[in-house]
């Protein structure tokens, strides 16, 4: 006589389907491109922006500092407290936070209701973000279509930096700056709207597992602090009093939250998550790689502009095949390039096609009459596609380690170097290249060709921080002897109840 069959758990959900499952990818990847496109987007306008609320050109910097000091200090808090009290209700927190953010932007009418609108939006960006990969990986268990998803998520970022430079020239050329904010509003509720019934609930493991507020203070604090330390490189300089303090003091503040990570009863950030292999290298790999791609990102931008003479609407257009090629490899390839021949050797695949890009950077030439955009940049946006089959293949090394109860903790430290990255980037290469500039200028040379020399050497600093990043790859993500267990969906007993 057969068994009776087990009856569920009334605490566990019902395994959503596969379209729900889409349906929850949808949400997601909507919410990323929103955050991303608005940090690309906002770039663009910022001459208008001057001009409309009187912005002095040091006020000015803080439109975008104040959105990266928010974001990257509140993302690795806002994973483990996604862990603790629910991914889904940190995910729609802050999606609330970042569109009530953005009306207030675009009603602002003075540089100080700006500067605190983008720091609510950096603080409600990082409370979305910092939880949706945790969020994917507990809905896609299956390797195949994880790697599908990730890779539909990896795009979106990609796609948005593209998208929101184009965009934003036009909606501030044909509208006003303050629509570069308010687009953000529909997306915003639609987001809110359809996330409620798509996206898993779950209970979280509750305050008590890891309500380390000393832990919170610190390493919030010593991110903040260390992330405006970085961005005011380029104003005070590397070596100025300004910067070696507060550098001292936020290196401080976090080797203080590691100690106490060490020795909490209930740590905000358990540090077995760096026991993983797969999880420490590829968030060192993921710091180098995005601090190289900033010299893709904008110096490229800025050498058509400033060079080339190209307009702002052309820049855009002209990035469009990078932007093609990294959605064509991340959607139809990566995910069958990772699920055949493994996410390690994709990414090294990857990362040797980005030292390609860079290096070819190297040789752009420094005068307009002498450059040609189909042998001297076509190739360089086409081999971006190197792109295309790192991130998906780094994203899913970053959160395979991960245990499901850490899942949001994992996602949150994956943006968290991503942003640290970006803001090494900015800071390093950009002084090196204004540097190189003001050196060749004072030598005799020419506008043109000075700007591009500096161009020329953050590129090649950007190659061989890539090349240090295969280092890494090759030395730390070696090959695992087993399948990492995947993340599974199951609903945890909250600690505090056990």
């Amino acid at each position: 006589m057969p068994a009776p069959a087990t009856a569920p758990s009334p605490l566990a959900p019902p395994a959503p389907s596969p379209r729900s499952r889409r349906l929850a990818l949808g949400v997601l990847a909507t919410g990323m491109l929103m955050t991303v496109l608005d940090g690309s987007i906002v770039t663009v306008a910022m001459p208008a922006i001057q001009g409309d609320l009187g912005f002095t050109p040091v006020g000015l910097s803080w439109v975008v500092n104040a959105y990266l000091i928010a974001f990257g200090a509140l993302l690795l808090l806002a994973g483990r407290l996604g862990d603790l009290i629910g991914r889904k209700r940190m995910f729609l927190a802050g999606t609330a936070v970042f569109t009530a953010a953005s009306l207030m932007a675009g009603l602002a009418t003075s540089p100080e209701v700006l500067i605190a609108a983008r720091f609510l939006q950096g603080a409600g960006s990082a409370m979305a973000s910092a939880v949706g990969l945790g969020i994917l990986v507990t809905l896609f268990t299956e390797p195949r279509e994880r790697a599908g998803a990730i890779g539909v998520f990896s795009f979106t970022g990609a796609a948005g930096a593209s998208i929101g430079q184009v965009l934003g020239g036009v909606l501030t050329d044909a509208l006003t700056w303050n629509w570069i904010f308010f687009i953000n509003l529909p997306i915003g509720v639609a987001v809110l709207l359809v996330a409620l019934p798509a996206l898993p609930g779950d209970r979280g493991l509750g305050l008590k597992a890891g309500a380390d507020t000393l832990g919170a203070l610190l390493v919030t604090s010593g991110l903040m602090l260390g992330i405006y330390t970085v961005v005011k490189i380029e104003t005070y300089g590397a070596t100025s009093v300004h910067t070696l303090g507060f550098g001292a003091l936020a290196l401080v503040l976090l080797a203080a939250f590691l100690v106490r990570q060490a020795t909490a009863r209930n740590p905000l950030m358990p540090l077995r998550i760096f026991r993983s292999r797969s999880v420490l290298g590829a968030n060192l790999v993921q710091m180098l790689m995005v601090a190289a791609l900033f010299s893709f990102q904008i110096l490229v931008a800025l050498y058509m502009q400033n060079v080339l003479g190209y307009s702002a609407a052309e820049t855009g257009l002209a990035m469009l095949p990078a932007a093609a090629v990294i959605g064509l490899v991340s959607l139809t390839v990566s995910a069958r390039l990772n699920s055949r021949f493994g996410e390690r050797k994709v990414l090294l695949a990857g990362l040797v096609l980005l030292v390609g890009v860079l290096g070819l950077l190297t040789r752009v030439p420094g005068q307009a009459d002498r450059a040609d955009y189909l042998t001297d940049l076509l190739p360089v946006m086409l081999l971006a596609a190197g792109f295309g089959l790192a991130l998906p293949a780094l994203t899913s090394l970053g959160m395979s380690g991960a245990k499901e109860a850490d899942a949001g903790l994992a996602s949150g430290l994956f943006n968290t170097t991503q942003q640290i990255g970006m803001a090494l980037g900015i800071a390093v290469l950009s002084t090196l290249a204004a540097s190189r500039t003001e050196s060749l200028t004072a030598a005799g040379a020419p506008g043109p060709e000075a700007l591009t020399g500096g161009y020329h050497l953050a590129f090649a600093v950007g190659a061989a921080l890539i090349l240090v990043a295969l280092a890494v790859a090759v030395t730390v993500l070696r090959g695992p002897k087993s399948s990492p267990r995947p993340v599974t969906a199951e609903p945890r007993t909250p600690l505090a109840a056990r």
